[in-house]
């Protein structure tokens, strides 16, 4: 059993206990249920912002500890202050250290926020959306094309975004009309080992009617200009801002450079 697999049985044990101790019902009281959400997709078509979806994340399977003191408000408000086109939070704990309060802490920030989570069911997608995020996780390794519709329009229903993860070309088959922006993955999921060139090598075969975004392995402004270069208006980066002693000041550093050679 590979890691994914790991992660997407251990997940179907917790959604199920989820679902017993708090109905779809008791979700819909939340108070940020009926809020209006952010566009993810109007905050990457911007031109005055980075592109930058930045990611807050305690740790991983591949990595083991990655910042386990930092405070969610603190890096995600920076984020924000210095640019940042969306928010990515994990919420998964077992794996990941996350949970819910950490995206309900980041709601501080007027703008889009990710829940960055393995999405299989339904419930998770309200679950979401009573957090107060504005933009789900769809894993194509993990779902079959007919789950990532079905689970895409139910996101739709719920006026959350969709942000399909891809990681190879069998997996387009994936993307339908209720996904409209893509990530793919520089990270096998199944292996954990990363290559840049996944993110270039798929761009050429996804619809230029779709937004693109590159996941993992970002660690330095010039690839992000390749990526641009190839059509892609998203970049998500976490463990390369978390790793250091400071996320707020990587991110504010990384920002300084990319606005420098941009201009």
């Amino acid at each position: 059993m590979n890691i994914l697999d790991k992660i997407i049985a251990h997940k179907e044990i917790e959604v199920a206990n989820a679902k017993a101790l708090v109905s779809i019902n008791t979700l819909r009281q939340s108070h940020f249920y009926n809020r209006e959400t952010f566009s993810l997709r109007h905050f990457l078509l911007d031109e005055t912002k980075t592109g930058i979806i930045a990611e807050f994340k305690r740790k991983s399977p591949s990595k083991g500890i990655i910042n386990d003191i930092a405070d969610v408000v603190k890096v995600t408000t920076a984020y924000t202050a210095h640019g940042a086109s969306c928010l990515s939070v994990l919420t998964d704990n077992h794996f990941f250290g996350g949970n819910a309060s950490d995206l309900i802490k980041a709601r501080v920030n007027n703008i889009p926020i990710l829940r960055k989570d393995f999405i299989i069911d339904e419930y998770q997608i309200a679950e979401a959306k009573s957090m107060g995020a504005d933009v789900i996780l769809l894993i194509a390794a993990c779902l079959t094309p007919e789950r990532v519709q079905e689970l895409a329009i139910f996101a739709q229903s719920l006026q959350l975004e969709v942000l399909l993860e891809i990681h190879n070309e069998e997996e387009l088959q994936h993307i339908c009309a209720a996904t409209t922006i893509i990530g793919v993955n520089n990270r096998d999921l199944k292996t954990f080992t990363v290559d840049i060139n996944r993110s270039i090598a798929l761009s050429k075969k996804i619809g230029n009617d779709k937004i693109k975004i590159a996941e993992s392995g970002i660690h330095d402004i010039e690839t992000i200009s390749t990526f641009k270069k190839a059509g892609f208006k998203g970049f998500l980066i976490g463990e390369n801002f978390m790793k250091q002693a400071d996320p707020t000041i990587a991110f504010a550093e990384f920002v300084q450079q990319l606005n420098k050679q941009e201009r």
